[in-house]
């Protein structure tokens, strides 16, 4: 997904987290691999008719030590300020229920990011995106902001 070159303005420190009650965001990495692999394994459909995965060519068939490795290479953008992957857990437990994604756009102007959660959390879709888009606005430096929208809750 990068380059691993910063796309954050020098000294920007990135949050690390948000917390909402139903859910909690953190840093993705190794340590959430066998939660992370379970909650997208468990919700290949349900995520490819999310909103910005539609065309995706992920989530695809992975092992776990595959999956092991796109972790690490999430923690290392966040690390070089190149790229934010955050998981999604439960409010009080550790247990992965989605992932935001915040990433350089194509044209490097502003950040594409893109979210899911488990099938049986679809009801935290709106929600999430509600809550990330926020964030967004009130604590990252990004001018533009690309983030497919939700549908409405009926």
């Amino acid at each position: 997904m990068s380059d691993r070159r910063p796309f954050v303005p020098e000294g920007f420190l990135p949050p690390r987290g948000l917390d909402d009650p139903r859910f909690r965001l953190r840093p993705l990495g190794p340590e959430h691999n066998a939660s992370d692999y379970a909650a997208w394994t468990s919700s290949v459909d349900h995520i490819h008719a999310t909103p910005g995965f539609q065309a995706s060519s992920w989530p695809r068939p992975m092992t776990l030590d595959e999956n092991r490795a796109d972790l690490e290479r999430h923690a290392a953008d966040f690390a070089a300020l190149a790229g934010f992957t955050y998981t999604v857990l439960e409010p009080d437990l550790d247990e992965v229920i989605g992932c935001v994604y915040i990433y350089p756009a194509e044209d490097e102007n502003g950040a594409t990011v893109s979210s899911w959660v488990r099938s049986d959390h679809a009801a935290l879709d709106a929600p999430l995106y509600r809550a990330v888009s926020a964030w967004l606005a009130a604590d990252w430096p990004f001018r533009v902001v690309t983030y497919d929208p939700r549908p409405p809750i009926t």
